[in-house]
């Protein structure tokens, strides 16, 4: 039986947080998440974009995006828990798999393509997150990203963390290699900066913005205006004071 409730008839200018405690479903969210999500998510509504959701659990969550994005969204739910698959009765695509297993995302990406939200709110470990990461961003489109919640996990011992393994740290990484774009920074490691334009760093949530065209190696540029020859004072500074 398909879900009557339909994202055309959402209340002019209701917020994600009033879409999220009308949800029929149970989902369970921080507060400061909302926020965030209508920061970064906001240019998507009402575009037929493919938004993708790791992390099913009582399916209250794949509704409100449904209202959010609107009629043309292409929703896909992604969950370890075979009982995820009900929610295909409401018009969802959904997925069982492991999202800490890279051949799952090469299988997943060789039947669905390109999309333009991956938004991973699945188990929180470290490898889970990060394999999930690092599959995802070939096969986001430009001006698409990747969201990982819940990274409050990389600084709790449950999750094996701090860590010099864990997800921030692996976002970290993803920064150093960001700044490979800039011409005299020796390669850092793997090719994000081919990929990753910028990244936004919010309380429990990393965002990265992908987009190839703007990933380019940086040169001078000069507006070729009159030159007053100015002393270069850049280094001339001896106060030493740490302030962290």
């Amino acid at each position: 039986m398909s879900d009557t409730s339909s994202p055309a008839q959402r209340p002019p200018g209701a917020t994600l947080r009033e879409i999220f405690q009308k949800t029929k479903y149970l989902s369970v969210k921080h507060d400061s998440y909302f926020q965030v999500y209508e920061d970064v998510l906001g240019k998507y509504a009402g575009q037929p974009v493919t938004f993708v959701e790791v992390g099913v659990f009582n399916g209250g969550s794949l509704f409100m995006w449904r209202e959010y994005l609107g009629p043309q969204a292409r929703i896909i739910g992604i969950d370890l828990n075979p009982d995820a698959q009900r929610w295909r009765e409401h018009g969802f695509e959904i997925v069982i798999g492991d999202q800490a297993d890279p051949a799952f995302w090469e299988q997943f990406y060789a039947q669905v393509g390109a999309v333009d939200v991956l938004l991973d709110d699945g188990g929180h470990m470290n490898q889970q997150q990060i394999v999930t990461a690092h599959m995802a961003l070939d096969h986001i489109r430009d001006g698409g990203c990747l969201i990982v919640e819940d990274v409050h996990a990389s600084y709790l011992p449950e999750f094996g963390n701090p860590s010099e393994h864990s997800f921030i740290s692996f976002a970290k990484r993803v920064i150093d290699s960001m700044h490979v774009r800039y011409p005299a920074i020796a390669s850092v490691g793997a090719p994000y900066w081919k990929k990753v334009y910028s990244m936004a760093f919010y309380e429990s949530i990393v965002v990265f913005n992908v987009d190839s065209r703007r990933c380019f190696t940086s040169n001078w540029a000069s507006n070729n205006g009159i030159a007053t020859h100015a002393d270069d004072f850049r280094h001339m500074s001896n106060v030493k004071t740490v302030l962290y």
